[in-house]
């Protein structure tokens, strides 16, 4: 079958247990338009089923280790450290500035499509940034930082004295007295000579009788209004970095309160469309075209505010409403595409599906431990009010689908409970695999980042979503497990973990640990962690570990409000497929998205692609 385009919609975490109940319920009418013209299917996911990994399935055809993204974090074998994943920068001479380089490798199909003369528009997907070039258009996704450099570091503002900076934040207090007007800044990226931060000025006038504060600058626009309870209006700001030099961003408000403590939420600073610091386009006017004709919009790749939610910085009201913005001008940017789209292949990814499940799942699993005081029935509804909304902007785009048109709605994984947390660290301390210097116990003495590891006596030790490596001779700095002891090692942690139980609960919490050589195969998957968790439903790999700490015990509450994950084992959190054509729904695999939409535009496969055309 050959068709003259196609229109990839890609819904992050769409859950196919939620989906197919509302389905069942008759409340996603465009879906079952979907799966009644063409057909319906679970969708197998990647390991481990994480956002990067998957989309970079579904854009190369390879698993993990043809395309080299196994997680958010690697290790550094040379420190230990955690590093992000995604991308890096390079500055081969002091003379030159430097550039964004990305991690993810393999051959992406819009490259295949390119050499074959078809045009792709691609809005947002994972692991494009810097964009490739393409025959076509592309905006960046995951992958694109702040302005700091990190993936969304926000700013608070209070008049209480005791606040201390939670995770992915900076604090600045002000005067605890006082209507202002407060002199103050924003904190920008860092002097990489002097490591200083650069600032930019700006006064805050309180208006307390009318509920908002004039925010004054020296950005645009000149004069700000922040609401109480209401998002502002995004400020565009220039850090000055020298007589010539400049960085743009902008960046937007949160008003929480005036009384009787002052406190104003500054969102991460994200890259200006019209003047980026990096290219976040190909061809990098096209940001720009899109700002004119849509207006400004957010670039970092995590564009939802989470983290201010997680920290207790606004409400789950202040949440919802940002996460409909972002919602709304992705939809717009779809939509302009679709108006333009002659033929080829278009991709427009939503990624707010999967940031209000992991923040509002609580809210509809009684007896979660992040659960304070009662649920209310608005809150208990928000997952499945944002599947409708899904459902109706998907019938929006139908609209353009003509006969010609092969339409693709799909999620890179589902989504599941994270009521406990595994220190799988500490696992490996207590079974003798991870040893502490300096006669230290697992706690909060033996810190973070691996800081308080005796290298010469470790075996193994854990980092990110669910990966082990072990501490290998040769590949670590530190390495003392010879290649030869490696079998060895890999076998005691599988023994070991694999149905590993929680006494306090009476339940299972790590279903198995899977080998390297089980999972991957091809070019980098030397890269990937040595071995795989796969935990429970209900179960994950906590906080502290993911940043090498080793807390005492094996298991934590996760109280946190970030309750929803689907860094489990991959066979419980599929994705879904729906097409308007009818296709193989038996053993559908994100492995076979890509072949699928080469064949429908009538291009072979890439020769290094593992998944096959799912059409008749």
């Amino acid at each position: 079958m050959s068709v003259k385009k196609v229109v990839v919609i890609g819904l992050d975490g769409l859950d196919p247990n939620i989906a197919e109940a509302m389905l069942h319920a008759g409340e996603l009418p465009n879906l079952a338009r979907l799966r009644t013209e063409g057909g319906y299917s679970r969708l197998h996911t990647t390991y481990p089923a994480l956002t990067p990994v998957a989309w970079s399935t579904f854009a190369t055809g390879t698993n993990p280790g043809g395309h080299g993204i196994f997680d958010f974090i690697r290790r550094d074998p040379r420190t230990y450290l955690p590093d992000f994943s995604l991308n890096r920068y390079e500055q081969r001479s002091a003379y030159l500035p430097p550039k964004a380089v990305s991690l993810r490798r393999g051959v992406p199909l819009w490259e295949v499509l390119s050499a074959a003369g078809i045009p792709s528009a691609i809005v947002r997907c994972p692991c494009t940034y810097p964009p490739d070039s393409l025959r076509g258009r592309m905006l960046a996704g995951m992958g694109v930082p702040d302005l700091r450099g990190g993936l969304g570091t926000s700013t608070f503002y209070t008049s209480d004295q005791d606040v201390k900076a939670e995770e992915s934040e900076q604090v600045v207090i002000l005067p605890r007295d006082g209507s202002g007007p407060f002199a103050t800044h924003l904190i920008g990226p860092r002097d990489p000579k002097t490591r200083s931060d650069f600032h930019f000025k700006m006064t805050l006038h309180l208006e307390p009788s009318a509920k908002k504060v004039i925010l004054q600058s020296e950005g645009r626009p000149s004069t700000l209004e922040i609401r109480e309870g209401q998002w502002s209006d995004w400020l565009k700001v220039k850090f000055k970095k020298g007589l010539l030099q400049s960085v743009r961003g902008m960046v937007r408000f949160y008003l929480v309160r005036l009384a009787p403590v002052f406190e104003l939420y500054a969102s991460p600073i994200n890259f200006d469309p019209d003047a980026p610091l990096f290219p976040i386009s190909s061809p990098p006017e096209y940001a720009r075209e899109l700002e004119g004709r849509l207006g400004t919009f957010y670039t970092t790749g995590m564009p939802e505010d989470h983290g201010g939610l997680n920290n207790l910085r606004f409400s789950e009201a202040a949440f919802l409403e940002q996460c409909e913005g972002v919602f709304r001008e992705r939809e717009r940017m779809m939509r302009y595409e679709l108006e333009r789209l002659e033929e080829g292949f278009l991709f427009c990814l939503f990624d707010t599906p999967d940031r209000v499940q992991h923040m509002f799942w609580r809210f509809g699993e009684r007896g979660h431990p992040a659960i304070r005081g009662d649920v209310t029935p608005e809150m208990a509804r928000v997952i499945e009010e944002h599947y409708r909304a899904c459902d109706a902007m998907i019938g929006r785009a139908l609209q353009y689908a003509g006969d010609q048109t092969l339409v693709v709605v799909l999620s890179d994984h589902g989504m599941s409970s994270f009521q406990r947390g595994v220190h799988l660290n500490t696992w490996l301390h207590d079974n003798g695999l991870l040893a502490l210097r300096d006669g230290l116990k697992p706690g909060e003495e033996a810190g973070d980042f691996f800081r308080s590891v005796n290298w010469s006596r470790t075996k193994a030790y854990a980092l990110g979503l669910g990966g082990i490596y072990l501490n290998l001779k040769g590949r670590e700095e530190q390495g003392i497990v010879e290649v030869g002891e490696a079998d060895a090692v890999n076998a005691a942690v599988v023994e070991g973990l694999s149905g590993l139980g929680d006494p306090a609960l009476g339940r299972l919490a790590v279903r198995s640990v899977v080998t390297r050589g089980q999972v991957y195969a091809g070019l980098y998957a030397h890269e990937s962690p040595d071995l795989l968790v796969n935990f429970s439903e209900g179960y994950r790999v906590s906080w502290a570990t993911a940043l090498g700490g080793m807390p005492e015990g094996h298991f934590q509450d996760n109280e946190r409000k970030w309750s929803g994950d689907h860094s489990i084992d991959p066979i419980l959190v599929p994705g879904v497929l729906f097409m308007n054509r009818p296709f193989r729904a038996e053993g559908a695999s994100l492995l076979d998205l890509a072949p699928t939409i080469l064949a429908a535009l009538g291009v072979p496969k890439g020769p290094v692609m593992e998944g096959d055309t799912l059409l008749a």
